[in-house]
């Protein structure tokens, strides 16, 4: 089974305006339309099981529609997280119903929602998240296309698993897009997730193999970002970096199931 722990998608109806901004701003040709139908058959081609989707609300009043239509896209190939947008209100109530519909987790990004990860006003609703048994993911490092500052650097993510020992948190981008050195500085070997997506192509093969090597291995875990990359050639990157089979199979899809708890 081959899980892609990180992609984004949008309803049929946005998803044509909302990939062209994003592409124009990161200067980064889609690999597929953005849609859930496109995804589905992307993961066909590429051999993928089943895909997470996670979506951001950049404005407080886009939280419930987002949870709301993450959990309606969820089937048993697309597992869906939600969001949580820091100035929205009635985060807590929205937190219990994001668990009550079958949501597993949800992704914070940062930069676009503008607040430092590690900001202490934020920790209210990570412990919330976490009480529930939520996953939490983070953009992590640099996003292509926005200027710095960066609001969640290896650095500040460490506080955040010092902070929160024991729980579920995933930095997306192999802990920090650009950031490589102080992943392996501040991450490597805390009792955090790291996931792929958008990273092996830019981070050098030695570091991406010592980065695994002497983090757990139970805690990478396989994600293309798509529609930014094709899943099919990512699966590839993977292989190529010659991890052994054990290794491989742990990263495309055990960890994940773990982690899902499918």
């Amino acid at each position: 089974m081959i899980i892609d722990f990180h992609v984004h998608c949008f309803p049929d109806k946005l998803a044509p305006r909302a990939v062209s901004q994003l592409a124009a701003t990161a200067g980064i040709p889609p690999r597929v339309d953005g849609t859930i139908s496109g995804l589905k058959e992307s993961m066909k081609k590429a051999g993928v099981s089943k895909s997470v989707v996670l979506s951001i609300a950049t404005k407080a009043t886009q939280t419930e529609n987002i949870n709301n239509w993450s959990a309606e896209i969820q089937d048993e190939e697309i597992i869906a997280f939600g969001s949580i947008h820091p100035d929205y209100g009635d985060w807590k109530r929205e937190l219990f119903r994001m668990k009550d519909m079958g949501i597993r987790g949800i992704k914070f990004h940062p930069d676009y929602q503008q607040f430092f990860v590690d900001d202490k006003k934020m920790f209210p609703i990570y412990e919330t998240a976490f009480g529930l048994g939520l996953i939490v993911v983070f953009h992590a490092g640099v996003d292509i296309g926005l200027p710095a500052p960066y609001h969640a650097t290896p650095e500040r993510l460490e506080k955040i698993v010092r902070t929160f020992p024991g729980c579920k948190v995933v930095a997306a981008h192999m802990g920090g897009f650009s950031f490589w050195d102080d992943v392996e500085r501040f991450l490597v070997g805390t009792d955090i997730y790291l996931d792929t997506s958008y990273s092996l192509d830019f981070i050098d093969d030695k570091q991406a193999k010592r980065i695994i090597k002497n983090h757990d291995l139970k805690k990478i875990l396989f994600a293309t970002d798509s529609p930014w990359m094709d899943q099919g050639e990512a699966i590839s990157k993977l292989k190529g970096l010659n991890l052994g089979e054990e290794a491989e199979n742990a990263i495309l899809g055990l960890n994940a199931k773990a982690l899902l708890e499918l």
